[in-house]
């Protein structure tokens, strides 16, 4: 059993493609900012010790809290790229949290995570070497169009999947990972395909397909009202 099991959020961005001076983060449902929930479905887990969130240089809007849920809260500078505020937290970790350790990495702007889900994920990344992500099977039928949006063809989906967060790896190979794609100037979209780069073949956990991520206004909506319905809490 994994002794030690932290979390992880880059939270560096502007949130650029929602729009507004707001970071996406920071936007309110169901009555506190998108990162309190998701750090409130991570800390009030009973298996997970506490968390690092990384934030721009100068975010003021931080609330500079300290603990939740009575487990630690850390902070860190976070960098230009998702890849970089991800490693720059896994570097803030507490030294007692070694290279073995397990890390959830999950968005910042991700609030309705379900604690049954939190420990599909946990059991299967403690089982697997190359530990797991979230995520759930396409379901739509998918087109591949041309620069005119014109459809080309139709796309099998029955080996595809739509990745989640949390992602879950060892501190010490998912540091190695990052490392490796910034010296080979990659910039990974998830830390799935920094371990891919690797030769990892983490596991595919099906989670609950109300773990969104909010991106656009319509996706604010809709969080606030599963949010306002208490389902984040099932």
């Amino acid at each position: 059993m994994t002794a030690r099991i932290w979390a992880v959020l880059p939270a560096a961005g502007r949130g650029t493609r929602f729009g507004g001076e707001v970071p996406k983060q920071y936007l309110e449902a169901a009555g506190k900012p998108l990162i309190a929930h998701a750090l409130d479905a991570l800390l009030s887990h009973a298996r997970i010790d506490g968390a690092v969130v990384a934030l721009a240089a100068d975010d003021p809007r931080w609330p500079g809290w300290t603990t939740r849920h009575g487990k630690p809260l850390l902070r860190c500078t976070g960098g230009g790229e998702r890849a970089d505020s991800v490693l720059a937290a896994l570097h803030a970790l507490p030294s007692d949290v070694g290279d073995d350790a397990l890390v959830l990495v999950h968005d910042a702007a991700r609030p309705n995570l379900r604690a049954g889900d939190l420990d599909r994920l946990i059991d299967a990344a403690i089982a697997h070497p190359d530990g797991a992500i979230l995520g759930a099977p396409v379901r739509d039928t998918l087109k591949r169009a041309d620069a005119a949006s014109h459809i080309v063809a139709t796309e099998p989906r029955s080996a595809l999947w739509r990745a989640f967060t949390p992602q879950a790896f060892r501190r010490g190979a998912l540091s190695a990972a990052l490392e490796r794609a910034r010296a080979d100037g990659v910039v990974v979209t998830d830390e799935a395909m920094a371990m891919e780069r690797m030769g990892a073949h983490p596991a595919l956990v099906e989670g609950r397909e109300d773990n969104l991520k909010v991106t656009t206004p319509a996706d604010l909506a809709l969080a606030e009202y599963l949010l306002a319905r208490g389902t984040a809490d099932g």
